[in-house]
C-alpha cells in the first residue's frame, strides 16, 4: 500500500509565556497537524513563506494591535506573507484585529468605553449562514474591536462590537470571539480580569461559567466544523509541499 505523506504542521502564534492554544491545538492534533508553536514576543522568528505550514493561526493577548512594541509591528507586518500567499489564515481576537490592521482598517476601543468580556449575543450574517451554523452567544475578552476590511466579508454580528467575523478571499478568517478557551483556561483568564477591577460592561466571573454551561456546546460543534472548512481553504496545490522538501 502506499504511504501516507504525513501533514504538513500548523504555525501557531501565540503572545504570553504560558500561552496554550487550547482546544483548538487539541482539535489540530486529533486531525493529525503537528503545531509549530511560536512566540514572537520573546524573540521567535516567522517563517519567510508558508509553504512548509499546512496554515497560520494567531491568537490573543492583553496586549493592543495598534501598540508600538516592536513585536507587534513585526508580527502584523509579517501577515502579509500568509495573506500574500493565500495561505490557510486565521485570528482569535488580537489575532483578529492584526489580520484587519494588516488589511488597513481601524482598530479601536468602543467610543463609550464599553468592552466585552464574558457571554455575548452573536449574530451570523446572510453570508455567514451561507457558510456555516454559528453559536448565538460566544464568549469574549477583548477591549477593542475592528471596523471591517475593505474587500473582506462580514460574517457574524454583535451589538457592542458590531463587526465579530470576517473572511478576506477564501483562505483568511477573523473572530472577534475567543472558540479555543477550555475550562482551566477561563478560570485563570476570569481571575486576570478581576484583579483588574470593574470595566463597562464586563460579566463577573460567575457569569462566564455560567454561559459556559449553557452555551459551550454550540461553540463545540462550530469549531469542529470551522476547523474542517478552513483546513479546506488550502488552495495553494502541491507547490507547499514540494517547496518544504526543498
Amino acid at each position: 500500500m502506499p504511504s501516507i505523506a504525513p501533514k504538513l504542521p500548523v504555525l501557531i502564534i501565540l503572545h504570553q509565556e504560558h500561552s496554550s492554544p487550547g482546544r483548538v491545538g487539541l482539535r489540530l492534533r486529533a486531525r493529525g497537524y503537528p503545531l509549530d508553536i511560536r512566540r514572537p514576543r520573546f524573540g521567535a522568528e516567522l517563517p519567510e513563506t508558508l509553504a512548509g505550514h499546512a496554515g497560520v493561526i494567531v491568537f490573543g493577548g492583553p496586549m493592543s494591535a495598534n501598540d508600538e512594541e516592536e513585536f507587534i509591528r513585526r508580527e502584523t507586518d509579517w501577515l502579509s506573507v500568509p495573506l500574500g500567499e493565500n495561505a490557510p489564515l486565521f485570528g482569535v481576537c488580537l489575532g483578529a484585529q492584526m489580520i484587519a490592521r494588516q488589511l488597513g482598517a481601524t482598530v479601536s476601543p468602543h467610543a463609550e468605553g464599553e468592552v466585552e468580556i464574558g457571554y455575548y449575543p452573536l449574530k451570523a450574517t446572510e453570508a455567514g449562514r451561507r457558510l456555516l451554523d454559528w453559536p448565538d452567544r460566544v464568549h469574549h475578552f477583548h477591549r477593542e474591536g475592528f471596523d471591517l476590511p475593505r474587500g473582506a466579508t462580514l460574517l457574524a454580528e454583535g451589538e457592542t462590537f458590531a463587526n465579530q467575523a470576517f473572511s478576506y478571499g477564501e483562505a483568511t478568517f477573523a473572530f472577534q470571539f475567543h472558540v479555543e478557551l477550555t475550562t482551566a483556561m477561563v478560570g485563570r483568564w476570569t481571575h486576570r480580569s478581576a484583579q483588574r477591577g470593574p470595566r463597562p460592561g464586563a460579566q463577573p466571573a460567575p457569569l462566564h461559567f455560567e454561559g459556559r454551561a449553557l452555551h459551550d456546546w454550540k461553540t463545540v460543534v462550530f469549531l469542529d466544523r470551522f476547523l474542517d472548512l478552513w483546513l479546506a481553504a488550502d488552495r495553494r496545490g502541491p507547490r507547499a509541499v514540494l517547496a518544504a522538501a526543498e
